[in-house]
């Protein structure tokens, strides 16, 4: 089993928004990238994450959403956490139950770090359960690059996205209004985050959304234990499921997100 990560090359803050204290590692310099877990928590594939994103020139926001911060995902703390979640008010992980309320604290996050660090505004990375987290977080004036990877919610309705209809139109007019763009990413074989889900953000925002569909057998066949055993699919792209090795399709989408970060945060937006 591989070690927990220490994350001691992050600053450890607490940021309070609307009366709700949340830990925040953040680290870097530049304009801002706010990236959120997936299950069970911030892993030593996420942290490996923030930092490719620090070193490619931008501050990582990391928030602690769930889960022991750092800790390598083994079987046992997976469902432990997962049970946590299906309880939680912050999280609406079935269909029809509208938009996760934990997103209105990310988007004061995102005001928050912009004003810390200037620029044209802030990127938002989603993984996996914080997936649809990022175009949510659009709602945030100073959100211009979002990056959905492998949304996993609504985990009943393989066709829903958890977002409201009001919140959805909302988002759609504002992309189309300031010319944004959102990236996505799933394997193909991800029973998770399946086609359906893909073909519901083309259908709300159109040619604004790139969909990235990389080759099911691309994914890392040694995942850590909870990715192997519970979520038994390949899923992960830019985390648990990447190949770290040059050339590969799952480094290619690590450098084509990086890419477009630098794109729209460090030019003036169209």
């Amino acid at each position: 089993m591989e070690p927990d990560d220490t994350l001691q090359d992050f600053t450890r803050r607490g940021i309070t928004i609307d009366a709700v204290t949340k830990i925040v590692h953040v680290s870097g310099s530049g304009p801002a990238v706010v990236l959120m877990p997936e299950l069970p928590g911030i892993s030593p594939d996420v942290a490996r994450l923030a930092r490719w994103i620090r070193e490619a020139g931008f501050t990582v926001y990391m928030p602690s959403l769930f889960g022991i911060d750092g800790a390598y995902p083994t079987v046992e703390l997976g469902k432990q956490i997962y049970n946590r979640i299906c309880v939680s008010a912050e999280f609406r992980i079935l269909a029809g139950t509208g938009t996760s309320p934990v997103t209105t604290w990310l988007r004061g996050l995102a005001r928050i770090a912009h004003q810390e660090c200037g620029g044209p505004g802030v990127g938002a990375i989603g993984l996996c359960l914080t997936g649809n987290f990022a175009l949510t977080m659009t709602l945030e004036r100073s959100v211009i690059a979002p990056v959905i990877n492998h949304p996993s919610l609504p985990f009943d309705d393989p066709a829903a996205i958890e977002l409201s209809p009001t919140d959805a139109a909302t988002i759609a007019a504002r992309f189309e209004r300031e010319d944004l763009r959102a990236l996505g990413y799933r394997f193909e074989g991800d029973k998770w985050c399946t086609a359906a889900r893909f073909a519901t953000y083309q259908s709300i925002l159109g040619p604004r959304f790139a969909p990235r569909v990389l080759p099911t057998d691309s994914a890392n066949p040694t995942p850590p234990p909870f990715f192997a055993h519970v979520v038994q699919t390949p899923h992960s792209v830019v985390t648990a499921h990447l190949v770290n090795q040059p050339d590969h399709p799952t480094l290619q989408a690590r450098d084509e997100i990086l890419s477009f970060l630098t794109t729209r945060l460090t030019l003036p937006p169209s």
